[in-house]
């Protein structure tokens, strides 16, 4: 697979919301028991158990969303770690999951993607149309696998989702950009943007019926498939205005 490096078309101004959102996504994930950082957790089983716990609290479980209620935590969890007592309004935990991730890889990989067409969808769509865009590409991809699979009681968690709406974006809004990408084990070649991002939505769909992975393919694609339908309507009101803006000259 080729992974994205950067992309060789420069931004026309300073992408500060990706920067922004990059920013913090990492000190988020740092405060959390999933980071060694946060050494008040403690370590070891005690860590685990509070990053379980804390994955529970914060993470958008399926079947809370669909119903609305909270969810008591599993079984297994209770009896390894003891119960857990929280507030939670289920609909809030669309919006935290997205800043909340599993691991240093997994933040990772998630941040390298929103860094290389991240930059590229802000220029082209402006900060706060571009901020609004990529949470709602992440409530899609949440709502999404929510409905497709209902009765879930397993966190979703991470910004992939939303990530995946701002690939769907780029590929409209620079269909003939192209993006420096690394194919292990050494090339460094730089491949046009939709054979990239198309492979990757290509494997997300293939990836689906993968019961042993841990990986939410749903929520990408229905975050990709947000990406792109919002690229192109905004494409098109951008086509609308400079054709009323020529028509009155």
């Amino acid at each position: 697979m080729a992974l994205p490096l950067y992309d060789s078309q420069p931004a026309r101004r300073v992408p500060w919301v990706t920067y922004l959102l990059i920013a913090v996504n990492v000190v988020v994930f740092l405060l959390t028991p999933m980071s060694h950082f946060a050494s008040w957790y403690g370590e070891g089983a005690v860590r685990e158990c509070k990053a379980a716990q804390f994955t529970f609290e914060y993470g958008a479980v399926p079947k809370e969303l669909t119903t609305g209620d909270r969810q008591p935590m599993p079984a297994d969890v209770v009896h390894e770690c003891g119960p857990a007592s929280y507030e939670k309004a289920p609909w809030t935990s669309a919006f935290t999951s997205m800043f909340l991730h599993s691991g240093a890889l997994h933040l990772l990989g998630n941040l390298v993607f929103l860094f290389v067409v991240g930059m590229g969808v802000e220029d082209r769509l402006g900060r706060w149309r571009y901020l609004l865009a990529y949470l709602v590409f992440g409530l899609v991809a949440v709502y999404g696998f929510a409905w497709t699979s209902p009765g879930s009681t397993v966190p979703l968690i991470g910004a992939s989702g939303a990530i995946a709406g701002v690939m769907g974006a780029y590929v409209i809004l620079n269909p003939r950009g192209r993006v420096v990408s690394w194919v292990p084990p050494v090339i460094v070649i730089r491949l046009p943007v939709w054979v990239v991002l198309g492979y990757w939505f290509v494997l997300q769909w293939l990836s689906l019926g993968d019961e042993k992975s841990n990986v939410a393919y749903t929520a990408h694609i229905y975050g990709f498939v947000a990406g792109v339908t919002f690229a192109l309507l905004a494409r098109r009101a951008g086509t609308a205005r400079r054709l009323a803006a020529l028509s009155r000259g």
